[in-house]
C-alpha cells in the first residue's frame, strides 16, 4: 500500500504516480500555453468560453468589480434565499460561501451556521480586496446560483454539493474521482478541508476506491452509506462534457469539474490549468501510465471526434470489475 505511507521515490516511481515537479515541467508547461490561462483562471471568463461552446453552466445571478458596487449586490441579495458566492480568480474552494436559506434577516449556510449582511458584506469586501485570488491581486465577485444536486448523491455527501473531478489530456478523460463534502470540510468538496475523495473507474462511473485526509475510507463519515454502492449517473455524458471543455478552452492538460444538478443535469462548475494530484490518492492509482498512454498516440488518433475519444479513455483505463468485488 504505497497511498498514505512515506515511501521511497522508486516505488512511486514504479506505481506510475506523477509528482508534482514532473507535473508542472513535463505536462502544464508543456501542453498548456501561459496565453490561455486567462480562459480558466477567471471564472466569469470560463463561463462565458463555456457558453459560446454550448456547454452548460450555474446561472450566474450577479457580479461586481468594485466597492461602489457592493451597496447594489447586496439590494439584490435581499430578496434571494439561496445562492453561491465565489471569487472570480480564486482556487482550491478558497473564498466560496455557499447559502442555503434565510432566517429573517439572516443568511444560513448548509451547516446551519449563521451570516448576518455584515458578514456577506465583509465577505465581499474581502472578495474584492484579493484575499482568495491566484496571487493576491484585486479580485471581482460572482454569484451563481446553488445547485440542487441529483437526489441519487443525497446520502454521499453532507451540507453541500458533490462534484465530479475529470482530469483530461490531449482531449481524453484518463482519471475521475468525486469529491463528497463532509461536516468536517464545512459542506464544500475540498479534500484539504476534509471532503472524501472517491475515486471512480473511467469505464463506467463506480467507485472503486475511496479516501479522506489520505486514509482509505468505506463509508461517508457522517451520512453512513458505503461507497461501494456509488455509481454517477449519466457517465458517458459527463466524460463528454469534460471532454468537450478541453476542445473549448484547446488546453492540453486540465482538470474539468462538475456536477449533475437535479432539474438541468450535467453542469461546468469550473475548469483547472493547474489540477491537483490528490485525484491518484483517491484513484489508488498514478496518473503516469494513463498519460504516457495518450502521449504515444498518433495525430489521426488526437482528431478523433469527442465520442470516439472518451469510448477510447473508457475502453482503455476502465476496470473490468470495482475494486470491491474484485476482492469478494
Amino acid at each position: 500500500m504505497l497511498f498514505g505511507l512515506l515511501v521511497s521515490p522508486w516505488r512511486l516511481r514504479q506505481a506510475g504516480i506523477l509528482g508534482m515537479n514532473a507535473r508542472n515541467a513535463n505536462y502544464i508547461a508543456r501542453y498548456n500555453p501561459r496565453a490561455l490561462y486567462p480562459v480558466v483562471d477567471h471564472k466569469l471568463k470560463t463561463k462565458k468560453a463555456c457558453h459560446k461552446a454550448g456547454i452548460a453552466t450555474p446561472r450566474l445571478l450577479g457580479y461586481i468589480e468594485t466597492l461602489g458596487e457592493v451597496d447594489r449586490l447586496m439590494r439584490r441579495l435581499a430578496d434571494m434565499t439561496d445562492f453561491v458566492i465565489k471569487p472570480s480568480r480564486g482556487s482550491g474552494g478558497k473564498g466560496i460561501v455557499v447559502v442555503a436559506g434565510r432566517d429573517g434577516p439572516d443568511f444560513l449556510k448548509p451547516s446551519g451556521a449563521r451570516m448576518t449582511v455584515l458578514d456577506i458584506r465583509r465577505h465581499i469586501s474581502d472578495i474584492l480586496s484579493g484575499l482568495y485570488s491566484l496571487g493576491g491581486k484585486p479580485d471581482s465577485v460572482m454569484v451563481e446560483q446553488r445547485v440542487d444536486f441529483d437526489p441519487v448523491f443525497d446520502d454521499y455527501s453532507f451540507e453541500g454539493v458533490p462534484d465530479i473531478r475529470v482530469i483530461v489530456f490531449k482531449g481524453f478523460p484518463v482519471m475521475a474521482m468525486m469529491r463528497c463534502s463532509t461536516h468536517a470540510s464545512d459542506g464544500r468538496a475540498n479534500l484539504h478541508q476534509g471532503a472524501v475523495g472517491v475515486g471512480l473507474d473511467i469505464r463506467s462511473g463506480r467507485s472503486i476506491h475511496a479516501v479522506q485526509r489520505g486514509n482509505p475510507v468505506t463509508e461517508h463519515p457522517d451520512t453512513k452509506r458505503p461507497f461501494r454502492d456509488l455509481r454517477v449517473p449519466n457517465w458517458e455524458q459527463l466524460l463528454l462534457l469534460a471532454t468537450r471543455c478541453q476542445d473549448a478552452t484547446r488546453l492540453g492538460y486540465i482538470g474539468c469539474d462538475l456536477v449533475l444538478d437535479r432539474k438541468l443535469g450535467p453542469l461546468v462548475l469550473e475548469l483547472n490549468a493547474r489540477p491537483g494530484l490528490s485525484i491518484q490518492i483517491a484513484n489508488g492509482a498514478g496518473l503516469l501510465p494513463r498519460l504516457q498512454a495518450i502521449e504515444a498516440l498518433g495525430e489521426d488518433e488526437l482528431e478523433w471526434p469527442a465520442e470516439k475519444r472518451v469510448a477510447y479513455s473508457r475502453s482503455l483505463f476502465g476496470h473490468a470489475r470495482p475494486r470491491s468485488e474484485q476482492a469478494a
